[in-house]
């Protein structure tokens, strides 16, 4: 789905008002779960986590966690669900982006696969078993803040400093998977992405917690951009991308929005192929976008990789190396 533009709205508008006692009582079920202790790993567990349906960060976040930890000579593994993909019935496996489609594995698998090795599986205790019998020392779970199926040794809330938390609302009136000052209490530090007085706010919260915050941005890594865009992009908050390929000097003449992890077919392709052609302009999206197209189709349109650069690399090794300690 895509974020409704109303969950962004503070105050809330008169339909999240509307929608509050439903947000609530989804709140207190979230609440609920959430209280409940995971299972333990027999390896050190980084869970990183947003607190929103989506568009928070959590796997450029994740990537920089991985990067950090096999920098401290360290061997880790991500855990995901695989959101997307066509079956999510089945044993926990290990992906392997040569084969994998996104359709198999779910889009983020395939960003992920490409730092450390990635287990894709709804069962995170067996895919952390998995993980283990192939040489883990330590696991990095894209997501799985909320759902508490394993016991974090370090749990990272990564928050979009543009977005923060929305209305602060729960769904449908809003985008918190929980309550906000439920999802500080579970978690160890928050990272906030960017710069925005929305972001700032949740960061006050944390403060007020006794949270450390992390800082970080996010850095385009492209060499070449074209003058001319048509960009398309199906993720949680497309106009995000917009907004950096226009930072990044672009004149987007054409956007397209889809719904987060859509999967394109032949004629969209074609179709926005065409309108390219009319408008003399190229076609760009995201890596993640990239990854749900067909190899013939992404060899003609252009990916704009990001990256994650931290602000407090040490403070997020000292975290790291508290979480490694406790296992």
């Amino acid at each position: 789905m895509r974020a409704p533009d109303f969950w962004r709205c503070a105050p809330a508008s008169p339909l999240a008002r509307a929608l509050a006692p439903l947000g609530a009582l989804y709140g207190s079920v979230a609440s609920a779960r959430m209280t409940r202790p995971g299972a333990r790993a027999d390896l050190p567990a980084i869970v990183i986590g947003g607190p929103t349906l989506g568009g928070d960060g959590k796997t450029p976040a994740a990537l920089a966690v991985a990067a950090s930890l096999m920098e401290m000579g360290e061997r880790p593994f991500f855990l995901t669900r695989g959101y997307g993909r066509r079956d999510m019935r089945g044993a926990p496996f290990l992906v392997d982006a040569k084969i994998h489609t996104a359709r198999e594995t779910g889009d983020e698998a395939l960003l992920l696969a490409r730092c450390a090795p990635t287990i894709v599986g709804v069962d995170r205790a067996a895919g952390a078993r998995l993980a283990r019998d192939l040489g883990a020392t330590a696991l990095a779970l894209d997501d799985g803040l909320q759902s508490r199926r394993l016991e974090p040794d370090l749990a990272l809330m990564v928050v979009d400093g543009s977005y923060g938390a929305g209305n602060g609302l729960c769904l449908p009136a809003g985008p918190l998977r929980a309550p906000l000052r439920r999802q500080l209490a579970a978690v160890d530090a928050l990272m906030l992405i960017g710069e925005g007085a929305a972001g700032e706010a949740v960061a006050e919260h944390a403060r007020a917690a006794g949270k450390p915050i992390l800082r970080a941005r996010i850095a385009p890594l492209a060499d070449r951009l074209p003058e001319r865009a048509l960009a398309f992009a199906g993720i949680a908050r497309p106009q995000k991308f917009f907004a950096t390929l226009e930072g990044l000097g672009v004149e987007i003449v054409g956007r397209k929005s889809f719904a987060d992890h859509h999967a394109y077919t032949a004629r969209e392709l074609a179709a926005l192929e065409r309108d390219a052609e009319r408008l003399g302009a190229t076609l760009v999206t995201t890596e993640k976008d990239a990854a749900r197209l067909s190899p013939d189709a992404a060899g003609r349109v252009q990916a704009l990789p990001i990256r994650l650069r931290s602000e407090k690399e040490e403070t997020l090794r000292r975290l790291l190396r508290r979480a490694l300690a406790r296992n």
